[in-house]
């Protein structure tokens, strides 16, 4: 369990966030600059909030109102850097060492760090150096060396950023295999949707130091209920709304009223279309419409297009399929069904 509740202000930024996270995997999405990082580190204690509390599991890591702030070494959290902070000098095994914590004699020190690389299936790189191990070696040095000393919590801070790209994927698998054995929280930080969606439980999306939606992961890219949280969740198509009835949304910009087939709120400022929601067809939401660009991607189409009546100077709307699903002649209309309308509130 995590409970975290802190304020702090650095002058040119402010930290307000609270959560609360009962178990597993949490992500904290958001742009560069959001607060991410910041939160690990009130966490961590490496900053220390100017009012709140930090709590996980049954222990209070700071409290300003009972005075309590644990010291660094003591909070039992295990910090992973962006670029893992292995020293360059030292092998693999003397790296892991380095973690070691309650060894009761060197021999015993030993044998955690063999058990912890046999672990992480790094047996036969004890006396590499970090400069001869691939990306994905290096994280799981930075892991081992982090978990041989038995943390209560785990943060990940953009645990992927220090890799090439086609080597994500690989790591990301390994990472995600390596975390269903640990049994404890484990807080990410990333602004990738994918490595949160992959990864995370749940997701708590970071605007400018404040939360902006908490909600297990399924949900939220279902129901991201605000602009920020749909447009880190990869909606490409949001614009401003207003309610039209009970189950109806007007867009100005579009010149046109969909049905929802749900209740609309009264607070209603936005709405977001992923562009995979649109298809060709009748229904009650089908509205003629004008091509004006089509994009060929490796395995998908992306084809923009804009409404009749459409105001001018606004933005074109994206339509994405899968190559296959390319119909021989374009529509001249497209539909949307009311479910994949997401109703956003701020």
């Amino acid at each position: 369990m995590i409970d975290i509740d802190v304020h702090k202000d650095w002058g040119s930024f402010t930290l307000d966030v609270k959560l609360h996270h009962e178990s597993g995997i949490l992500g904290l999405l958001g742009a560069s600059g959001c607060g991410k990082s910041k939160t690990l580190q009130c966490i961590a204690g490496i900053e220390k909030p100017d009012a709140g509390k930090v709590v996980v599991g049954a222990r209070t890591l700071f409290d300003s109102g009972r005075h309590i702030n644990v010291p660094v070494p003591q909070r039992r959290v295990g910090y992973l850097f962006q670029h893992y902070a292995l020293f360059p000098n030292m092998t693999v095994e003397d790296n892991i060492r380095c973690g070691v914590r309650s060894a009761s004699s060197k021999a015993d020190a030993r044998r955690q760090v063999r058990s912890m690389m046999e672990r992480l299936n790094l047996t036969g790189l004890e006396k590499q150096k970090p400069a001869e191990l691939s990306g994905g070696q290096q994280q799981r040095v930075a892991l081992a060396r982090i978990l041989v000393n038995e943390p209560d919590i785990l943060l990940l801070d953009e645990p992927f950023s220090a890799l090439d790209s086609y080597l994500k994927e690989k790591v990301m698998t390994e990472l995600k295999d390596l975390l269903r054995q640990f049994p404890k929280d484990v807080v990410l930080v990333t602004h990738s949707r994918d490595e949160a969606y992959q990864l995370c439980q749940s997701i708590a999306v970071l605007d400018d130091g404040r939360v902006s939606a908490c909600a297990p992961t399924k949900e939220l890219f279902a129901d991201p209920q605000s602009r920020v949280a749909a447009v880190l969740t990869g909606c490409k198509n949001i614009v401003a709304a207003r309610k039209a009835g009970p189950t109806a949304v007007f867009i100005p910009s579009w010149q046109i009223t969909l049905q929802t087939g749900r209740p609309v709120g009264d607070d209603l400022c936005a709405i977001g279309i992923r562009g995979h929601a649109f298809c060709g067809g009748d229904g009650e939401n089908a509205r003629p419409i004008v091509v004006t660009e089509e994009i060929e991607q490796p395995f998908e189409w992306i084809v923009k297009f804009r409404y009749a009546h459409q105001e001018g100077g606004t933005p074109d709307i994206w339509w994405r399929f899968a190559k296959p699903d390319r119909p021989a002649v374009l529509p001249d209309c497209l539909t949307v069904d009311g479910q994949a309308i997401l109703l956003l509130y701020r």
